[in-house]
């Protein structure tokens, strides 16, 4: 991700800018010969970047500044480099290049996190632990089947990058202020020319169709569009990192530490979750910063102002830094979570005696008893089990005092049965069957996740 957004990319991107618009306006008749393009791809990677900064200098143009450079070294084609262009053709063009390869780079890393987790969530498909609502104990969910609520927002940021990769239209070949006038004038006034040459620029860049209708750029909305695909995979990622702080926090299962990790200077025992709480920081920082794309694309002037240009360099060059690191966090946190099954257990026998009161409630009836006198019963010992474990400190007694009670003789026996904890998982396994094989499958196939793992620094 850092070669793409690298200056080298990026004017690399300049010259097939101008290679292909040269190739194309010599097939259409233009004055523009074969061995000037010969020329052109001759000399595409070299590249002197001190002569480049002196022009720089002295022209105050970066695109001014690369077409001598590369005029010097391609002699015989200088009088036809960015023959009719604007500045926009070749900075605009390049950029969204550049933002297609970034998201289809992205959109591989969220395979990789999707086929982590699905692997997770099989192996944990059946593990009853305690669901939350408002981080307060609720109905028993499973290991894997909460996987795979965090898989789900990941395959769904993996189908919006996908649909805005394909949707995302090219600048084209559109001219000064998107009239096509300069071009229209080397055609010697013959539009479908001009209509032919912008098709065959988009297509050459690998493009399937080119925005209808531009000023001097393309609208800044399509920044937005892209900026708003990577705000929603920092959200994903933010919800995924915060959920496994908590857990962390309850000593249910924890990101991968190395065995020299420290946690803290002054206190040896700690092990911190220091990838999720970086994953946090810079998905907070996606998030603010995609704002800067719909301020930009609010107030652009007419055909265009230049007010767009810093903050379009930093914003989302950053923006797409900032999600590929995340998604490596991901990657690397998904591929070795540790589950502690055992904390699990001992959370989910303290609190199921609660949560198993209604199926008690329930097997009294059935029994003959009256279901609002056993209710009542139910509520009072619930409360006295309550007090002994969080005023007393003492182990949940509440099955004893139900054990104990006369009204629930006729199923004391059944009691132990009532309190296994897959009774109250409802089809949490079956759903992660189902959302593997159903909906991460398919996305995966074709997905290459060969050579996206990167080195983690924490």
């Amino acid at each position: 991700m850092a070669r793409l957004f690298s200056p080298r990319a990026r004017h690399t991107a300049w010259r097939d800018l101008w290679i292909c618009l040269a190739e194309a306006e010599q097939q259409l008749g233009f004055p523009v010969t074969k061995e000037q393009i010969a020329e052109l791809r001759e000399h595409r990677d070299s590249f002197d970047w001190d002569r480049v900064a002196e022009l720089e200098r002295e022209l105050r143009h970066d695109v001014m500044a690369h077409v001598h450079h590369f005029g010097e070294l391609a002699k015989s084609a200088k009088p036809i480099i960015h023959l009719g262009a604007t500045s926009c053709f070749v900075t605009d063009n390049a950029d969204l290049v550049i933002y297609r390869q970034a998201m289809e780079m992205i959109a591989r890393r969220l395979g990789a996190v999707m086929a982590n987790l699905a692997e997770f969530a099989k192996m944990w498909r059946s593990q009853p632990c305690l669901g939350y609502t408002h981080f307060q104990v609720a109905q028993p969910v499973t290991v894997g089947k909460r996987a795979c609520l965090w898989a789900q927002d990941f395959a769904l940021d993996f189908d919006e990058i996908l649909r805005v990769i394909d949707w995302l239209p090219f600048r084209g070949v559109k001219g000064t202020t998107g009239t096509q006038a300069t071009f229209l004038l080397l055609a010697g006034g013959d539009h479908s020319k001009v209509e032919q040459l912008d098709r065959l620029v988009t297509e050459g860049m690998g493009f399937k169709k080119s925005i209808p209708i531009s000023g001097q750029t393309y609208t800044r909305k399509l920044d937005w569009s892209i900026h708003q695909v990577l705000s929603a995979i920092a959200q994903s990622a933010s919800k995924f990192a915060n959920d496994l702080r908590l857990l962390s926090h309850e000593g249910e299962i924890e990101e991968p530490s190395e065995s020299k990790q420290i946690g803290s200077s002054a206190m040896a025992y700690k092990k911190n979750p220091m990838r999720c709480e970086r994953i946090n920081s810079l998905a907070r920082y996606v998030i603010e910063v995609s704002n800067t794309s719909a301020h930009t694309a609010a107030s652009q002037w007419l055909e265009r102002t230049l007010d767009d240009s810093a903050v379009r360099r930093i914003a989302l060059p950053e923006s797409f830094l900032a999600i590929d690191g995340i998604l490596m966090l991901i990657e690397n946190v998904t591929k070795g979570l540790v589950v502690y099954p055992k904390v699990i257990e001992k959370k989910m026998a303290e609190q199921l005696p609660f949560l198993a009161t209604e199926e008690i409630l329930m097997a009294g009836v059935a029994a003959g008893g009256d279901r609002q006198d056993l209710h009542e019963q139910v509520r009072v010992h619930s409360r006295a089990a309550a007090h002994a474990v969080k005023a007393e400190g003492k182990a949940n007694p509440l099955m004893e005092l139900i054990a104990a009670d006369p009204a629930f003789a006729a199923i004391k026996d059944t009691l132990p049965d009532l309190m296994r904890p897959s009774r109250f998982i409802g089809r949490s396994a079956e759903q992660v069957d189902a959302f593997v094989s159903n909906e991460l499958e398919p996305r995966l196939k074709g997905v290459d996740l060969g050579g996206m793992a990167g080195e983690i620094r924490v």
